[in-house]
């Protein structure tokens, strides 16, 4: 058609997508229009039916097609038929009456508790400064939750261990304090008696053997090296140890409200994600436990 002609050329230049956009543009488009022709014989705009869009979405449901993708020619239609519509190509934009499917949340991936107390307490860690380091950075993910933007920018002045409290600047530099417990604050104070004899210009609290900055893909693989030892989940990431301490906590029965503050969430919603993770295991424990199940 014309019209989707006309539209990518708009996409190349005057929105100027990518290369990779563009060609998913053409792809999905007209795969639509092969359909249309394929299943109604229709060849104009104009003949286009809101059933008819209806059914080319059954029909990729039905052959297996996930939500994610449909919804992403659902875009691509979508952005058509408004430029279609301000361009004259049709009267009626039959989208409008077309819902996307619900794409399922994916549960947050999370380190079991018997797991992590293995690889914290029984690991072999060196006792040199970046055997410490490696360990307080592990035990500070799992025992507070923070994100790893938020370790990497942790300075020393946020440390406050007589008062068991770190301050750390979260998403859009909004600030909250966190609890420590004394163990953990212990940890912190050997690893600072380490750092002190460094020379490090840096005032961020953790940094590397010749004083520099930490940076994200270093504490990412070194992660990702300790939860190897203890996980065969693909993903073993810093994020895993955060969702691993909200689902713990949720766990032991602290309150959703308290957690969603810990983790600074700026909403209930993204902390009660992990109540799912919850709710699977006690359908797994009901299953094993229940006489009639």
């Amino acid at each position: 058609m014309e019209a989707i002609s006309s539209f990518i050329e708009y996409l190349r230049f005057e929105k100027r997508y990518s290369k990779h956009s563009l060609i998913a543009y053409e792809i999905d488009l007209k795969q639509w229009v092969s359909y249309l022709n394929s299943s109604y014989e229709v060849t104009q705009l104009e003949q286009v039916q809101v059933p008819f869009i209806r059914s080319w979405l059954v029909s990729m449901m039905e052959n297996g097609l996930s939500a994610r993708s449909i919804n992403r020619k659902i875009t691509a239609l979508k952005s058509f038929y408004k430029y279609a519509l301000r361009s004259g190509w049709v009267q009626i934009n039959p989208m409008g009456k077309i819902s996307s499917p619900k794409i399922p949340k994916r549960l947050p991936v999370y380190v079991e508790a018997d797991k992590l107390d293995l690889l914290l307490d029984q690991t072999e860690f060196s006792d040199d400064f970046e055997g410490i380091r490696n360990h307080l950075i592990l035990e500070m993910f799992y025992g507070t939750g923070m994100r790893l933007s938020e370790l990497i920018e942790l300075e020393l002045r946020d440390v406050d261990t007589r008062n068991l409290q770190l301050k750390v600047t979260g998403k859009r530099n909004k600030q909250r304090i966190l609890p420590l417990f004394p163990s953990l604050a212990h940890q912190i104070n050997k690893y600072l008696e380490m750092r002190n004899a460094l020379t490090s210009s840096t005032s961020h609290f953790f940094i590397t053997p010749d004083g520099k900055s930490l940076y994200p893909i270093l504490v990412y693989r070194l992660v990702n090296k300790y939860l190897t030892k203890v996980s065969t989940q693909k993903k073993r990431s810093p994020h895993v140890l955060r969702h691993s301490f909200a689902t713990e906590m949720l766990n032991k029965g602290a309150d959703l409200n308290a957690i969603k503050e810990i983790l600074g969430h700026a909403n209930l919603s993204a902390t009660q994600v992990y109540t799912h993770n919850t709710i699977e295991k006690l359908k797994v424990a009901y299953l094993q436990a229940h006489p009639r199940a």
